[in-house]
């Protein structure tokens, strides 16, 4: 790329954008202003004009000058399935949305699940359109945190795309919870203790995978690659998981599995291949959801606080935009281990 002719004032303006797209000064209007009447070529064209040049629209800037948008966006970039199904995503929504009661911002819920809405997004944060975000279920090679640092777009994240995240977020101590449950089952005399973990991409996964193999390691127990099979967070990878390891470790007598919605899968799979629980199998999850009171017997389970992650979320990012300090909040919340029946 050459370099960038400025507007005497150091921001790119609509012309530059066009000349960068290809197009005409009026196709990126249109584009800025969300209309349909554009082809996706077009329109991708345009986006990455934006983006490389960093071209705030001069609606954006009236905007910032007369104060804010009063709107908040909580941005998930999962199907939807994965949103209504799970109830770690309604547990952080409500926290969220408690939060904000006695505010006057407004609760935007973005779902991002391709490129083509990623860019809108683009569109959405350049335009200012909203005065934060807060980003729920982060992937290491997820670029939306990027994407808003580059705006300068007060964010949280829930989660963090590794040890080393520099974007505020708001954690739960993964590795401390699931050393918890392994050391229970390994107190509780298991021998063979298996896990199913979340995707590995996602740092939360990694975490919880981590402390389950120092909990072995602490406990006497040498960890096994035989005896970790790989889940995705939903009830149907988990029952596939489940059914890998009685297929590779037959003589295992406890899983740990990286969420109560994989644990219900690993549940039933146990039920058809004739395993009891807890008597034949131990069984713990990690989140303490309404299913794991309901499941049978009762799951023991890793309690997080996912009301007060989502509540958090919200009070960090309202001091972000109050105060546009320099300052990059990270905080990591205690979990606990809930004793039933399962384990």
């Amino acid at each position: 790329m050459g370099v960038v002719d400025r507007h005497p004032g150091g921001r790119p303006t609509l012309e530059q954008v066009a000349r960068r797209a290809g197009v005409g000064r009026g196709t990126v209007s249109r584009v800025i202003n969300g209309s349909p009447r554009v082809s996706d070529r077009t329109r991708t064209a345009v986006l990455r004009a934006v983006t490389e040049l960093g071209y705030v629209p001069n609606r954006a800037a009236r905007a910032l000058a007369a104060g804010s948008t009063d709107a908040i966006a909580l941005v998930v970039p999962e199907p939807e399935t994965r949103l209504f199904a799970e109830p770690y995503f309604s547990g952080v929504l409500r926290g969220v949305s408690s939060e904000l009661a006695d505010t006057d911002m407004q609760l935007l819920l973005t779902l991002v699940r391709d490129q083509r809405e990623r860019d809108r997004l683009a569109q959405f944060v350049a335009a200012r359109r909203v005065d934060g975000v807060l980003l729920v279920s982060v992937h290491h090679d997820d670029p939306l945190p990027d994407l808003l640092e580059r705006y300068d777009m007060p964010a949280v994240l829930n989660g963090r795309r590794s040890g080393a995240e520099s974007v505020p977020y708001v954690d739960s101590d993964n590795s401390g919870g699931a050393a918890l449950a392994v050391a229970h089952l390994a107190a509780r005399g298991r021998r063979t203790i298996a896990t199913i973990t979340g995707p590995l991409d996602m740092y939360v996964a990694q975490c919880r995978l981590e402390g389950y193999r120092d909990a072995l390691r602490a406990a006497g127990h040498r960890p096994a690659d035989t005896l970790v099979a790989h889940g995705d967070f939903t009830e149907r990878g988990g029952h596939r998981a489940m059914r890998e390891l009685l297929d590779r470790a037959p003589a295992l007598d406890a899983v740990f599995c990286a969420s109560d919605l994989m644990a219900a899968g690993a549940r039933a799979a146990l039920r058809e291949a004739d395993r009891t629980v807890p008597d034949d199998v131990a069984l713990v999850g990690f989140d303490d959801s309404a299913m794991a009171r309901q499941m049978d017997p009762p799951l023991t389970t890793v309690r997080q606080p996912i009301e007060e992650m989502g509540r958090t979320m919200a009070r960090v990012l309202l001091d972000q935009i109050r105060e546009r300090s320099a300052e990059r909040p990270h905080v990591v919340l205690p979990t606990e281990l809930v004793r039933r029946g399962s384990a």
